[in-house]
């Protein structure tokens, strides 16, 4: 009889550590959250089937569709803003410079410190009385600014600062779109007249346009999981303003107990950002010949 080792083929077994993580930490957590839209469940008592109630209740939830706008105009504010910025720093970047190796390094590391600690500083830098912004605002003669206060300067805040944090990530991905656009077209046009503004137009940004595409969908991506700068900074206030739907999420499913609305509200949620990222992909990607 042959062993068990023989049988079973040696690439199966290689793939078994992976295929247990998978099964414990995506299979096993999918198929559980889409078992929970159907029930109500708080972790302590034991789960009561209610059907389609919680779908129900999420296309009724006032509250819910507020977070989502939240998270759009989020996304409308950020993505374009770190779109010019990282572009605007990667072509400074690109160019001989002294110590570019340095401040390469220095624009990146904001994306490797902690996500928490950023958004405590920019807390601080934010704060109405003592913030180093109104401060500087204050010695200039102008009035102070309600930052994170106001429904309408709160989630610009937000969007500022996550476009500090993130940007690093972003300038080196335009940085290997720049290196890897042939110099002799620069020649070719600059020989025959063409201005740098005109070869930014017609030669950078359409050849960049594979590395715009992955950092605009990278960007949505991000932008549509919006949860620890509103969380730390404002807790999704002024009245809401700021509360993103991955934050009314986590409210509803560790503050509240009610896991399976939670669960459909996220199964929800995934929808739309799958929607959106299919329609962007569509309308912005193009061919570059």
């Amino acid at each position: 009889m042959k062993k068990l080792s023989q049988v079973i083929k040696p690439g199966f077994l290689l793939s078994m550590p992976y295929m247990a993580h998978l099964t414990l930490f995506f299979i096993y957590p999918v198929v559980f959250s889409l078992i929970l839209v159907f029930h109500r469940w708080d972790v302590v008592t034991p789960m009561e089937f209610v059907g389609l109630k919680n779908f129900i209740r999420v296309f009724s939830d006032e509250v819910f569709m507020q977070s989502i706008i939240n998270t759009g105009v989020f996304l409308v504010l950020h993505i374009p803003l770190q779109i010019m910025v990282a572009l605007f720093f990667a072509n400074l970047l690109n160019q001989k410079i002294i110590a570019r190796g340095f401040f390469r390094t220095l624009y990146f590391l904001p994306v490797v410190v902690s996500g928490v600690v950023v958004t405590i500083l920019f807390q601080q830098l934010f704060n109405y009385d003592t913030g180093l912004l109104n401060q500087f605002l204050y010695k200039l003669g102008l009035g102070q600014v309600p930052w994170l206060v106001s429904e309408n300067w709160a989630m610009p805040s937000i969007a500022f600062m996550a476009t500090w944090k993130n940007v690093g990530l972003y300038v080196i991905l335009f940085m290997g779109g720049l290196q890897s656009i042939p110099t002799e077209l620069y020649e070719a046009a600059e020989l025959e007249g063409a201005s740098s503004t005109q070869r930014f137009y017609y030669i950078t940004l359409p050849m960049l346009n594979p590395t715009i595409v992955t950092v605009i969908v990278l960007s949505v991506i991000g932008g549509f999981s919006l949860f620890i700068e509103p969380y730390v900074m404002t807790g999704g206030g002024p009245m809401n303003s700021t509360l993103s739907a991955v934050l009314y999420i986590y409210n509803q499913a560790f503050n509240f107990g009610h896991m399976g609305y939670a669960s459909t509200m996220g199964l929800f949620f995934a929808v739309i950002i799958f929607t959106v990222v299919k329609i962007q992909r569509k309308f912005v990607e193009t061919e570059v010949y």
